[in-house]
């Protein structure tokens, strides 16, 4: 009995001393084994790829990179860690509060290194590799960086980079895309982020328990994005983007055969560097900027036709044999629908469907509208194109809007009338377009009669993607109804009393259609679409002035660009 309590109370003793044993390793001396055992471990260094590049037609780079040099800390104890940012702290000129609050927030776990400072000067770089011999726990890290040669030259078309955000990684997950990644927003970045994005690479190493290298585990080598080449010709862009200035609008010159997108400029524009270089302010002020300078206004920004959609009124009479090219009426500077008035901006007097087209002869469209129909206007309207996407390969485009009788009746539930038609006749009332739809309408009298697909990317990874996904639609016109219209839109520039025949004159021969838009409160918005040289189309334009106030405005834009062009060569 006695030997039973003695071995008892033996056990208890043993299984006592092994409980204080594991308290003092965890309680009293936990905290010190801790920081030993962070400290002694595995330590990832990733390593970052460049994004592909993207070059305009001829191989100029729009978009690339560039090497920068960021500073990082490797996280250990509180003291060294401190330590290491008030070095960096006094070397960069930078408040320590600063960097403490950079730290905390680029802190994921002990493993990964924290960015303290990003693009630190070369001079700096080298005193910071001085100070790594006495603190270990500071690595510079080179990192390729979006670099813009021609600043904001297309910014609309390329879009910028900026840190994932949380609705994108919630999409995007699954897809290898992690917290802090750098993706696209709008433009190009965005539409092509799948091939433009590198896949990052690696450095897995071991440290001791006094932060000293001890040996390397493994490398996993970086992979760059691919390049994308487009259409886009950047001497025309720059001569497109300066000639908008400080307007609000935007030029489109697309190549009327096969939909090549030449130039397409945006304006106010904007500077993608902002965003790369993380100022804050900057990046604000471009959100509450009420021009909304990040808008595209080519193909996300739907505005009312005016009389540029004469073309397609014009189309749908001849076609449906409802007029001849000799068909006149007389315009006295105004026509009656019942009681109701509706303007002409002139008298014209008698005119014929190329007087009418070359004076913009309101009168004369309210007549063809009303013979033609609104269901009519409204099927050739789509036959166009408009109404609809273009599928242009940037992200955002909208449909813009023809109305209906039968859409009015379900959505408005009101009834059509004769006063409708009139409006539609002139391209007002609902009717909404895009400028890259405008620009794809034009050119269907400039390459006999096909509705090409608008596109800007010619190549990715240098394999040419553009044949097999850009065939046109031949819309089946009559001959002479392109030819009558061509007369009209040749006319617009060479008669007197055209309204582009600021246009005539030009070494290059140019048709075209311009429109002022009613849209109140405020000014008209300033429409010109057309082609030249005319004999021998080569280009396709559109220039679109958003409360321009008369399509005069648009042709004098149109003009320079043209003269400019010439200049250069580029016709």
């Amino acid at each position: 009995m006695a030997r039973l309590k003695f071995i008892g109370w033996l056990f208890i003793s043993i299984f006592l001393f092994l409980g204080l044993g594991l308290a003092h390793l965890n309680i009293i001396q936990g905290k010190r084994y801790l920081d030993l055992s962070q400290r002694n471990c595995i330590r990832l260094l990733p390593q970052s790829g460049a994004r592909g590049m993207i070059l305009d037609r001829n191989g100029e780079v729009i978009v690339g990179n560039k090497l920068t040099f960021n500073v990082m800390v490797l996280p250990q104890d509180k003291d060294q860690t401190d330590k290491a940012l008030g070095a960096v702290s006094r070397l960069l000129g930078t408040s320590i509060k600063e960097l403490k609050d950079e730290y905390k927030k680029g802190y994921i776990v002990s493993s990964l290194p924290v960015t303290i400072a990003r693009n630190v000067p070369m001079d700096k770089v080298i005193a910071l590799e001085v100070l790594k011999f006495d603190l270990p726990n500071i690595i510079i890290h080179p990192e390729p960086k979006r670099d813009y040669p021609y600043g904001r030259l297309a910014a609309h078309v390329m879009g910028y980079i900026n840190e994932i955000d949380r609705w994108r990684l919630t999409k995007l997950k699954d897809f290898g895309y992690n917290t802090k990644d750098l993706v696209g927003f709008g433009g190009l970045e965005e539409k092509y982020d799948y091939y433009l994005r590198q896949e990052e690479g690696g450095l897995s190493f071991e440290i001791d328990h006094r932060g000293r290298f001890r040996r390397v585990l493994g490398f996993k080598p970086p992979v760059e994005g691919r390049d994308i080449q487009l259409t886009l010709d950047a001497r025309v862009q720059k001569i497109a983007q300066d000639n908008l200035a400080d307007r609000k609008g935007c030029v489109i010159i697309m190549d009327p055969y096969d939909g090549q997108i030449i130039a397409m400029a945006s304006s106010p524009d904007f500077s993608p560097a902002v965003f790369t270089d993380k100022a804050p302010d900057s990046i604000s002020t471009l959100f509450r900027d009420t021009n909304a300078p990040l808008l595209n206004r080519a193909i996300s920004s739907s505005f009312p036709a005016g009389s540029i959609f004469k073309i397609v009124v014009a189309t749908a009479a001849l076609e449906t044999k409802k007029i001849t090219s000799h068909t006149s009426f007389y315009c006295p500077g105004s026509f009656f629908v019942g009681k109701k008035e509706f303007s002409c901006w002139e008298k014209h007097g008698q005119q014929e469907l190329a007087q009418a087209i070359a004076h913009s002869c309101n009168v004369f469209f309210y007549h063809i509208g009303l013979m033609v129909g609104p269901q009519a206007i409204h099927d050739y309207a789509l036959k166009f194109g408009f109404s609809r996407n273009t599928s242009f390969e940037l992200p955002y485009e909208t449909s813009g809007f023809i109305p209906s009788p039968l859409w009015r009746k379900i959505h408005k539930l009101q009834s059509w009338f004769d006063g409708d038609t009139a409006n539609l006749s002139i391209g007002q009332g609902d009717v909404l377009i895009t400028p890259v739809q405008a620009v794809r309408m034009i050119a269907v009298f400039a390459n006999g009669g096909y509705l090409v697909n608008p596109y800007i990317v010619k190549a990715i990874d240098g394999r040419d993607i553009a044949p097999s996904q850009k065939r046109a639609v031949n819309l089946s016109l009559k001959k002479a109804t392109l030819n009558n219209i061509r007369e009209g839109l040749r006319g617009v520039v060479t008669d007197a009393r055209g309204t582009g025949n600021v246009l005539s004159g030009l070494s290059v021969s140019v048709a075209g259609k311009t429109g002022s838009a009613q849209a109140p409160p405020g000014q008209a918005h300033a429409w010109f679409t057309g082609f030249f040289p005319y004999e021998e189309p080569k280009f396709a334009i559109c220039v679109f002035l958003e409360r321009g106030a008369a399509g005069y405005y648009s042709c004098v834009i149109a003009r320079r660009i043209i003269e400019e062009m010439v200049n250069q060569g580029l016709l």
